[in-house]
């Protein structure tokens, strides 16, 4: 119990304590909580100093707001002297509560990167590239043709004097590739993949590491490893490499700045003093695998006393440092670990060892007793067949690492710059038998911190809940991809608009798609097109509707749940070259003309939703969002503009697809979904293409046909439109097509399609067929938002106005989920037992709610065990039939009533 209003999880930037930032203005923040009813906090304070100390000193601070109002969202910029770079800054948040008395405070602190171009001194360096050599990997079938072998990964190190005590160390790092950096034979950070994926071109984020503690009195050793990763390896479906996407090797750019307690400095930066030599990673590539070589280890390269003769010096390949950026979200890490649950022996020297578990990462190999120059090798697949591994599906990725023996007792293979997609992995080459304790499953995923957890009743569900959050953790790699198995794994704009508000529950995915809108708005043509695909690579299109219109979507979707501003700021301009270059092609208003490849309701299952009827309601949708987000930056003409724009294309799109009687124009789920929940329709047609709508899931016998634009659509809008029970029918069913199939068949991610495989066919076609796939998981946010009841009123912003409707029903005899909100956590479920139905809730301070008890007798509410009229914190706001709502202020409620 929380003794009183207190601030917790304190962020600048969305990050928590981050090292290196660039943000010259950061925004801080911070969540509350409180163990007392009717908390909210009546004014706040914040003050940023140089030390720790020097916070209690008002003569020492930099910035002081002194006691202001809460903000209307929750970030306040920072207004105080100008940052220097290379800085730690120290801030605190003090509360004051509604009486006027002192509250809660906390503490945390920030640190600049290097925020101006004179403050790097560093070069790009990598070996010279006529000196490399190539591998040719084996080939274990001919699924690929290769026009460019892949090549080693090179070693950097540099070696370098310290002289005196160290009072501070930071290294600002980053690479064209991947890298992995050490100092005296000390990892540096659990950074995996570095530094991530963006469109490089424009920009490319550095990292930033303290290594104070790595750092000894005499010689020294800085190394490090890089890999092709992105920047020069195999990216998407050009598995011939007609182009490479940036470079055509990585290369290495690193500055090591030495504070001693003197005062004076020492700065390590890549240059030519560096050394390059090769080490064991033959090769090494995101989609094909790598090759490890362990008789070719060069022992102790990276720490002091090596012998470097023998190395080549490194070649200084360029000093443009124009697209340096500091990274703004977290890092992939490894976020879990899988021990194999069983390993099946397959002849003499093979095994399949099955994780349990579809996942995205890597296999920790232990091997025992193996000769010098024995050759291992790891083959990564989804699923079986006939006890085989599925490989088809992977097209023209290979997914295989091998390893070969140094001829030690015990050997230990971890590759290190490829991950794969898979629960099951052959192990061909290791002789007699394998234990299962020696297969590990190592888990990527961008380290995005869970936020939320939704629970039920149905053994069935939960595990629906648990494929959404792996399909998340396991696209979540670098960018919001559709697929991490197969020659894709790009970001597509409408796979991740469709599935935000469902990760944004599971996830704090607010840094992750703020940084990654920023490839989205580069990628813009100078028509004001949005692409399918960012970073923008392999599909180079106009996008199509939904997929360009992720571009206006998904900045409002952010401002909505996280109250981010700033995301709005920095896409408007985008967001309106969007909507103009939709009407300036198709000034009849319907959506004909420059669509793009044109996806439609991809996926969808038995049925054709019109295209035009699809694409003319994203425009319509596009439009007001845009409207809405001019309003909010006070952009009073656009608002306008694009508001009256919107209600020309609702009355175009009404001449076009809708009869009198309601009836939307191709008459599917997804067309009528797409009326209804982008408000298309005048209000007495409404209940009509409702019961429309209801009528085919009826006719289908209570089977879905919707594709990944229709299915985040379904069950809100059944439940909205009072068919909760047809929602609940769909979650429910098992038969095909459904949600509950796949689950019935094994899956443990969301399938790309509802027929990936079935009883009937078996695999679907290998050309388009990923099991582990988030769109369809986009019910996820119904779970949270209608069955357990956690959701925000339409005008609310970070879940500052909260609207909280559980739903019982379907099979279930209880459901509750809980949130991490930009004010606090919030919570909300519901129990029924003999025909009493129990409603617990949490709100938080600052927060406000209205939650709507499902009752058949108003009157006999209780709220811990008073009539709601006498409760604390409690006021009656209205009743209605099923329901008695209620206005709540911050605090833990418990409600019973007759359902």
């Amino acid at each position: 119990m929380v003794p009183s209003l207190t601030p917790y999880g304190l962020t600048c930037e969305l990050l928590e304590e981050p090292l290196g930032l660039g943000e010259p203005r950061p925004r801080l923040s911070w969540r509350m909580a409180s163990g007392a009813r009717g908390e909210a906090p009546a004014a706040y304070r914040l003050r940023v100093a140089a030390r720790p100390e020097d916070l209690d000193d008002p003569a020492r601070l930099l910035w002081d707001t002194d006691l202001v109002e809460p903000p209307e969202t929750p970030y306040v910029r920072y207004d105080g002297p100008p940052l220097q770079s290379g800085a730690r800054y120290h801030w605190r948040v003090s509360l004051w509560d509604a009486t006027g008395a002192p509250a809660g405070e906390a503490t945390s602190w920030f640190e600049t990167g290097l925020l101006h171009a004179d403050d790097w001194s560093a070069a790009w360096i990598g070996p010279d590239p006529a000196l490399v050599a190539v591998a040719d990997p084996p080939r274990d079938d001919d699924r690929t043709e290769r026009t460019r072998p892949l090549a080693p990964c090179p070693l950097l190190r540099r070696a370098f004097r310290v002289e005196g005590a160290v009072a501070r160390a930071r290294v600002y790092v980053t690479a064209r590739g991947l890298y992995e950096l050490s100092v005296n034979g000390r990892r540096v950070g659990d950074h995996e993949l570095a530094p991530g994926w963006t469109d490089y071109h424009e920009r490319l984020p550095y990292q930033v590491h303290d290594v104070t503690e790595l750092l000894r009195e005499g010689e020294n050793v800085i190394g490090a490893t890089l890999a092709d990763g992105w920047w020069s390896g195999y990216v998407g479906f050009d598995a011939r490499r007609q182009a490479l996407h940036y470079g055509t090797a990585p290369q290495f750019l690193a500055q090591l700045v030495v504070d001693h307690a003197d005062g004076s400095r020492r700065v390590v930066a890549t240059d030519g003093a560096w050394r390059t030599g090769q080490g064991p990673v033959v090769y090494s590539d995101l989609l094909m695998g790598e090759r490890h070589d362990a008789r070719l280890a060069a022992t102790g390269w990276d720490a002091p006393g090596f012998d470097d003769r023998g190395w080549a010096p490194a070649a200084v390949l360029d000093r443009d440092l124009s697209a340096l950026t500091a990274a703004t979200d977290r890092p992939v890490r490894v976020v879990a670990e899988l021990p194999a649950v069983s390993v099946a022996p397959r002849g003499d020297d093979r095994h399949i060892a099955d994780l349990g578990q579809n996942m995205v990462g890597r296999v920790r190999l232990t091997l025992r007793g193996l000769r010098r120059g024995a050759s291992v090798r790891l083959r990564h697949a989804e699923m079986l067949d006939d006890g085989e591994l599925y490989l088809d599906n992977l097209r023209t990725a290979e997914a295989t690492d091998h390893y070969v023996a140094a001829g030690e007792p015990v050997e230990v293979f971890e590759p290190r710059f490829t991950v794969h997609g898979f629960r099951y992995v052959e192990i061909s080459g290791v002789p007699g038998p394998l234990r299962a304790e020696d297969v590990t499953g190592v888990v990527l995923m961008s380290d995005t911190p869970a936020a939320g957890e939704f629970h039920c009743s149905d053994p069935m569900v939960t595990q629906l809940q648990a494929n959404i959050v792996w399909g998340q953790r396991g696209n979540f790699v670098a960018v919001p991809t559709d697929c991490p198995q197969r020659d894709e794994r790009l970001g597509w704009l409408a796979d991740a608009q469709v599935f935000l508000p469902t990760a944004a529950r599971n996830a704090d995915v607010a840094a992750f798609f703020a940084r990654w809108m920023r490839d989205v708005v580069g990628a813009q043509d100078a028509d004001g097109a949005f692409p399918d695909v960012a970073p923008k690579i392999c599909v180079t299109d106009e996008g199509a509707p939904a997929w360009g219109d992720a571009g206006v979507i998904i900045p409002w979707q952010l401002y909505r749940l996280y109250g981010d501003v700033r995301v709005l700021e920095r896409s408007y301009d985008a967001m309106a070259a969007w909507v103009e270059h939709v009407r300036r092609h198709n000034p009849d208003l319907i959506w004909r003309h420059r669509v793009g490849k044109h996806y439609g309701d991809w996926l969808q299952i038995g049925v054709e939703t019109p295209r035009e009827v699809l694409a003319t309601a994203y425009f319509a949708r596009s439009a007001q969002l845009t409207a809405q987000a001019a309003a909010v930056l006070g952009r009073k003409d656009d608002a306008a503009a694009h508001a009256e724009l919107h209600r020309s294309i609702r009355e175009a799109f009404v001449e076009a697809f809708v009869e009198p009687d309601g009836r939307v124009a191709g008459g599917t789920q997804t067309a009528y979904l797409l009326a209804l929940a982008f408000d298309l329709l005048p209000g007495h047609l409404v209940p009509a293409a409702a019961g429309h709508l209801a009528a085919d899931v009826e006719a289908r016998g209570q089977h879905l046909t919707t594709g990944f634009l229709g299915v985040s659509l379904l069950c809100p809008v059944l439940t909205e439109h009072g068919h909760a029970d047809l929602a609940y029918a769909l979650l429910h069913q098992e038969d095909f097509p459904s949600w509950c199939y796949s689950i019935r068949h094994g899956a443990t991610t969301i399938w790309e399609r509802w027929d990936g495989w079935t009883e009937e066919g078996g695999f679907q076609s290998a050309n388009m067929n990923s099991f582990n796939h988030y769109a369809l998981g986009s019910v996820g946010d119904w779970l949270y938002g209608r069955v357990a009841g956690i959701d925000q009123d339409s005008g609310s912003v970070a879940y500052r106005r909260l609207l909280l409707r559980p739903t019982v029903g379907g099979r279930l005899s209880w459901a509750r989920a809980h949130q991490e909100t930009p004010y606090g956590r919030v919570a909300c479920g519901w129990r029924l037992e003999d025909g009493v139905v129990a409603v617990e809730v949490s709100v938080p301070p600052g927060a406000t709610a209205v939650l709507h008890v499902p009752t058949s007798d108003a009157a006999a509410v209780r709220e811990g065990g008073l009539p709601v009229e006498a409760a604390e914190g409690v006021r009656v706001a209205g009743e209605w039939r099923g329901v008695l709502a209620v206005e709540l202020a911050s605090g833990d409620y418990a409600f019973t009533a007759p359902l």
